[in-house]
């Protein structure tokens, strides 16, 4: 039973930690990993994936249940030499009283004023009591450890997949973009934005205060399509900071003739136009559909 207890124990460490390296490793390797994280933190993921299978590598080092060695003294054990630790360790010392008669003689103790006896040898106890956790603790263990080996496992067997557009719509919030930067706001009001995609575009849309100044810019976006206002679609795009745990939606309206599939991929070309009303949207001139591309997302 304590062997399976400290199996289950080696598992739920170093067995998970090293199935996620792997698969970390393994997405790193074939260029998939960018699905889940920001390029730029590819070097940082892919060095702790060594680190954490190079501790599994030095884990086998140990011994099984070591986990629960403390490396506490006990009962005067490891003081002397030989087998005068071990008597020292059994038999009770007794004061050089006089004993009458009828007395009972001394109860051994320890430092800490605890009988260790037998009872330490045979129920392996610290300090001479028997350690039992609460049922309700041992269920939530097992439940815990069952959960957390069904998502590592599936991460070996489900195939690597973008975030959905059904994602993104559910995270959209109608509220302006969070990750616009003040280098974002400085390009657009320079009319340098030949660079800009989703993103940028979506920031600009929503904190312009000149919406005149974009007018007539000429614009090609690729995105999905995600359902917009009056009949029209917007151009959507997952924007990541470090990790998809992150992902923001980021939306340009567009106004076009065909109302594309939602969900469906596109690349727009158009030009940037201010209403009446100050609202910017983009007048497509094309909309052509196309996959989803070997990278779905901005950084």
């Amino acid at each position: 039973m304590r062997s399976a207890q400290f199996v289950g124990t080696r598992w739920l460490g170093v067995g998970l930690a090293s199935i996620l390296a792997v698969v970390t490793l393994s997405l790193a390797v074939t260029g998939r990993l960018g699905l889940y994280i920001n390029p730029d933190s590819t070097w940082f993921a892919v060095s702790m994936a060594v680190v954490v299978l190079a501790g599994a590598v030095a884990s086998f080092a140990l011994p099984l249940g070591a986990e629960s060695d403390h490396g506490h003294d006990h009962g005067g054990v490891g003081v002397g030499t030989g087998s005068e630790d071990r008597r020292s360790a059994r038999e009770p010392e007794f004061s050089p009283l006089i004993l009458r008669h009828g007395d009972e003689p001394p109860t051994p103790a320890t430092h800490d004023g605890h009988v260790h006896g037998h009872a330490h040898e045979a129920h392996g106890g610290h300090d001479g009591h028997v350690h039992r956790s609460h049922p309700a603790a041992v269920a939530a263990t097992m439940v815990g450890g069952i959960a957390a080996s069904g998502v590592v496992v599936l991460t070996l067997v489900l195939p690597p997949a973008s975030l959905s557009a059904e994602l993104a719509m559910s995270r959209d919030v109608g509220a302006a973009p969070l990750f616009g930067g003040a280098d974002t706001i400085q390009l657009a009001s320079t009319g340098d934005t030949a660079s800009f995609g989703v993103g940028e575009w979506s920031t600009a849309f929503a904190t312009a205060t000149n919406p005149d100044a974009f007018d007539g810019d000429a614009v090609e976006l690729t995105g999905f399509v995600t359902p917009g206002e009056d009949g029209d679609f917007d151009i959507t795009r997952l924007v990541i900071t470090h990790c998809v745990i992150d992902a923001q939606p980021a939306s340009v309206p567009v106004v076009a003739g065909d109302l594309p599939t939602a969900g469906q991929w596109v690349t727009v070309t158009g030009t940037v136009r201010a209403s009446s009303d100050g609202r910017l949207v983009l007048e497509a001139a094309s909309v052509d559909e196309i996959p989803e591309p070997e990278d779905p997302y901005e950084y």
